[in-house]
């Protein structure tokens, strides 16, 4: 919400309320040379400020990984991207209404931001946030162009960190192709491939989603498709699943 954006102790009032967040790096508190060098050379990446001298920022630890939270009140705060998909998300005003927090992979996970434990460390993180924070009534997942409603996404995550089904609705997208097919967004990040609901099979939008959804959960367990595989619909068709020649797309036809 506007105007609400927590400040470092509010964040550092969060910390002390958890049992599996901790503080690991605080530029405020850095004592010497070396500290007021980090938090300079850090402070703008990924933050979307004018300036890093005036950014508020602290360094939390999920899972034995180390995040970024960046944006911090009274510092200027990161740029809102382009919402594209809206998932149980309210909010009639444009994004210009609204403020922000970025949550982002500590500088020594460089080259593993992709990995499923950084990925799935980064969504806990953000759903303790939620959970904590009344005011943090959306999530913004940069891979599908999607804002999630806050108390959604803290249901979804929840669930699927306790062993449930994939959040498919929100984590990852879905949109038409000109050619009539529907295909998802964002499940590239995590198997490195998208889904695409060949037509006719995805002339009905509902059923077609509902199957992407039901896949995408199989696929992220599997970690993708290299071949070919037939499958059965929930309605009893028999389908082929068949990774393109690029390898870049997952094509599910009926047989």
């Amino acid at each position: 919400m506007p105007g609400k954006r927590p400040t470092r102790a509010a964040i550092l009032d969060f910390v002390a309320r958890q049992q599996s967040v901790c503080l690991s790096h605080d530029p405020a508190g850095a004592v010497g040379g070396e500290g007021a060098v980090a938090a300079r050379a850090r402070g703008v990446q990924g933050a979307g400020s004018a300036g890093a001298k005036n950014e508020v920022w602290l360094e939390l630890l999920r899972d034995g990984l180390t995040f970024d939270l960046r944006g911090l009140a009274p510092g200027p705060c990161p740029v809102i991207p382009p919402i594209t998909h809206r998932f149980d998300f309210t909010w009639q005003e444009g994004a210009e209404g609204l403020e922000a927090l970025a949550v982002l992979p500590g500088p020594h996970l460089a080259g593993g931001e992709r990995s499923m434990p950084v990925m799935k460390a980064m969504l806990a993180l953000a759903r303790d946030l939620t959970q904590h924070f009344p005011d943090l009534i959306g999530i913004h997942w940069a891979p599908s162009h999607s804002v999630i409603g806050g108390r959604f996404f803290e249901s979804v995550i929840t669930a699927w960190l306790d062993g449930g089904v994939f959040p498919a609705l929100g984590i990852t997208a879905f949109e038409e192709t000109p050619d009539g097919a529907l295909q998802s967004l964002g499940l590239d990040v995590w198997i490195g491939q998208e889904v695409r609901i060949e037509p006719p099979l995805a002339a009905d939008r509902i059923s077609a989603t509902r199957l992407a959804v039901r896949l995408i959960n199989q696929l992220v367990i599997v970690g993708g498709l290299d071949g070919s595989e037939r499958i059965i619909a929930p309605d009893g068709t028999r389908l082929v699943m068949q990774a393109s020649r690029n390898s870049q797309y997952i094509r599910v036809r009926r047989e």
